[in-house]
């Protein structure tokens, strides 16, 4: 009878382990597909970006060292071009969000005007990351840029310099409510404010583009001929335009600012028609944000903000940039 008991018992242990090493092996299965489901693999991760426009030479280098990059990664990129318009950007935000695309990066046209879409966006679980041009969002899962503050006191520096603090200079902007347009404007702002006889006797948006600049430069001469002493342009591309200009009226006597670095304005400075460009490294932003998407795709933690500088370019180092 012992024997009988004994034998029960030892059975009962041993079906006892059993289950007990069963559930063991189906929590920790349990968890392992919890984890690659977290973190997948790069061939799987599929990105989306919006950029708010591809004419200007900028967006279509920070588009292509995007592209480079992802390939490099084996993560697969969608890029959508919102042709400089707030509704088409809008649109193609929540087409991408229809894709299920794992994460979303923006480079958005206006900073404010997205943010409703964004938050929308990022709600439903899909990462958003803003490149270039700033999101105003609080939700804006992260932001990899240049400090653009910081580039429009550069290049106004330069013009106060080059007219030993004093002249009439006029200023081409770049579309009104981009963070590129709105910040810059505050640095140029900021060293005016510190140089009052320096006088802004003319302004306009040429919305980035270097037909535009041009065209709106052609009517300043008209008007207000010789009184221009200096240009300041928001970008490379305006600064182009506003020197075809001037010189189709033989001004080559006008100094002439940019920002961007872009392959025709660092030739521009070696020739001496424009006295700086402030370079913004297109390749490094396309980098670090596709990097910082793939991470918040896979669900890891990223930071908020990534800062790339600005650099000045002038004729003493256009060599080394032109390499």
């Amino acid at each position: 009878m012992k024997k009988i008991k004994g034998s029960l018992l030892m059975l009962v242990l041993l079906i006892a382990i059993a289950i007990v090493s069963a559930c063991s092996s189906n929590l920790e299965a349990s968890s392992d597909n919890g984890d690659s489901e977290q973190k997948k693999d790069n061939d799987s991760i599929k990105i989306g970006f919006q950029v708010y426009g591809l004419r200007g030479e900028f967006a279509t280098n920070l588009t292509e060292a995007m592209k480079a990059h992802a390939e490099e990664l084996g993560v697969e990129l969608v890029v959508m071009d919102g042709n400089y318009d707030v509704s088409t950007a809008i649109s193609q935000l929540k087409n991408l969000e229809s894709q299920q695309v794992d994460a979303i990066i923006v480079n958005p046209i206006d900073e404010e005007a997205l943010n409703p879409t964004v938050d929308e966006i990022i709600d439903a679980g899909i990462p958003v990351l803003g490149v270039n041009a700033f999101l105003t969002s609080e939700k804006l899962t992260s932001y990899i840029g240049s400090p653009d503050v910081v580039a429009g006191e550069t290049e106004a520096q330069q013009i106060v310099d080059a007219l030993g603090g004093k002249g009439n200079i006029i200023l081409l902007e770049g579309p009104i409510g981009q963070t590129g347009q709105t910040k810059r404007r505050e640095g140029i702002d900021n060293i005016l404010e510190k140089n009052k006889e320096i006088k802004l006797i003319a302004e306009q948006t040429a919305n980035w583009s270097r037909a535009e600049a041009m065209t709106i430069m052609e009517n300043w001469i008209q008007t207000h001929g010789d009184e221009i002493d200096a240009v300041i342009a928001q970008n490379d591309e305006m600064a182009i335009g506003a020197i075809n200009a001037l010189r189709a009226q033989g001004r080559t006597d006008v100094p002439v600012v940019g920002v961007d670095g872009v392959n025709d304005a660092l030739q521009a400075v070696k020739k001496g028609e424009m006295v700086a460009t402030v370079y913004q490294n297109a390749i490094e932003q396309g980098k670090t944000v596709i990097d910082m998407a793939v991470k918040a795709a896979k669900g890891e933690t990223i930071e908020k903000q990534y800062e790339i500088p600005f650099e000045l370019v002038t004729k003493e180092n256009v060599d080394g940039y032109l390499k």
